[in-house]
């Protein structure tokens, strides 16, 4: 929806747009006039900046929440493999293991260091190209927290370790 109303303020005006900020998802758009090229064509640019508010960082819709826990499932899912595969020992084994304070505190790191670039305004796809894409995060970290999950289940209903 902001996307639209922003595509919509930009394509409908000439004037730069400073400021408009949407209620709803605490982004701001700017447009910029348009630009000649070198071929003689038009472009009009539209850039929206999310929040650096830490509620607005930490909605349900924020860009942080689903990226944290991409990245910890990501780490955890291959850590308990490796783990797994090591030593044999199943995941709750590993959690009762020492596996705990090991998670609390990688927990606590990534979740740092994902925020602090948000913090300094920093958007997360303005820091994706090529193949490594904010949208290839997202996917890994959705198909490591369904493989986190599938592991556990297996090794509840098979009664110990994966392998």
């Amino acid at each position: 929806m902001a996307t639209s109303a922003t595509l919509n303020s930009c394509m409908t005006g000439l004037m730069p747009l400073a400021g408009l900020r949407s209620h709803s998802t605490g982004l701001r758009s700017t447009c910029l006039l348009p630009h000649q090229r070198a071929a003689g064509a038009m472009r009009i640019g539209c850039q929206a900046k999310e929040s650096t508010k830490f509620s607005d960082m930490l909605a349900f819709s924020g860009p942080a929440p689903e990226r944290i826990n991409g990245r910890l499932a990501m780490v955890g899912f291959v850590s308990a493999l490796a783990v797994e595969l090591a030593r044999g020992d199943g995941l709750a084994t590993q959690l009762m293991n020492g596996g705990l304070p090991w998670f609390a505190g990688t927990a606590a790191l990534l979740s740092v260091a994902s925020l602090v670039p948000l913090f300094k305004g920093v958007s997360v796809q303005s820091k994706s190209g090529g193949l490594m894409t904010a949208d290839a995060e997202l996917w890994n970290g959705r198909f490591a927290m369904l493989g986190l999950v599938a592991l556990a289940f297996t090794e509840y209903f098979k009664g110990g370790p994966l392998v």
